[in-house]
């Protein structure tokens, strides 16, 4: 393995791996020694909530970490990770309306037109400006992991305090155009959206679940319709599955705010 350092754009909420456990999947951007952005990589699998407190990068941070192209994979973002070689380096900041982060991933090598545009490339991770946004909804979802699923938590849980992964119910979704023309209804699987469905129904204080439930999904479609869709410049993060290539998922959402009218035209 070689010790590189990563931009982190964006984590997925965890899932039940029979293979590797509780995983997340992070997708960044690989930098070279000058902190100059190269490609997208993917790094997976992670046992995020597993690692100790220091490594728990947050997104937008800079990490160094030893990785290595997974062998197994043959999309090209796709690296193995030692994650018990992290280091936090730091983080890129909000300041002059995202300055930074914009330089860091909106450049001709990392930004697609649309997906068929990252089909045609060979890639299989990318981020793509949305012509337009016709919706967001969201449909119901299990409530429960699948049985083998259970079965690696419960002997998780044998080896180590208990720290069940809550299967969230409710899958999100944008439809919208792509500068193709192009119709898409893709899921969206960023952990921060799936964090703000938990943390607003566990602050609810209505005492009927049902109610908590829709107070959450009402305030997702706060952020997610009435800011983002309206208040924000929208980019999606999207990447494919191994084993669907051809489906793609909104693993990540970049939003700086828009520029008002007057601040474009002050000269």
């Amino acid at each position: 393995m070689e010790r590189r350092k990563i931009l982190i754009a964006t984590k997925t909420y965890p899932s039940i791996s029979m293979k590797y456990e509780e995983v997340v999947c992070t997708a960044g951007v690989l930098l070279d020694d000058n902190d100059k952005p190269l490609q997208w990589i993917r790094i997976y699998p992670i046992r995020f909530r597993s690692l100790e407190i220091d490594k728990h990068y947050p997104r937008w941070s800079i990490i160094s970490a030893e990785i290595e192209k997974n062998p197994k994979d043959n999309r090209e973002e796709s690296f193995r990770i030692n994650d018990e070689s992290i280091t936090i380096l730091g983080k890129i900041d909000t300041s002059n309306n995202w300055e930074e982060r914009k330089s860091l991933v909106l450049l001709d090598n990392l930004e697609f037109q649309s997906i068929e545009d990252i089909k045609k490339q060979g890639k299989s991770l990318g981020i793509i400006k949305p012509k337009s946004i016709k919706k967001y909804y969201y449909k119901d979802d299990t409530r429960e992991w699948s049985k083998k699923q259970q079965a690696v938590q419960n002997q998780l849980n044998l080896f180590k305090k208990p720290v069940d992964l809550e299967k969230i119910p409710y899958k999100f979704y944008y439809n919208f155009v792509s500068y193709d023309d192009s119709n898409h209804n893709l899921s969206i699987i960023d952990w921060e959206i799936q964090q703000l469905y938990r943390n607003s129904r566990n602050a609810s204080t209505k005492s009927i679940q049902q109610e908590r439930e829709q107070e959450a999904l009402e305030k997702v479609r706060q952020k997610l319709e009435d800011e983002f869709m309206n208040k924000k410049d929208l980019y999606f993060i999207v990447g494919n599955q191994q084993r669907y290539p051809d489906s793609f998922m909104i693993i990540g959402i970049f939003y700086p705010p828009k520029l008002k009218f007057e601040q474009m035209n002050l000269f």
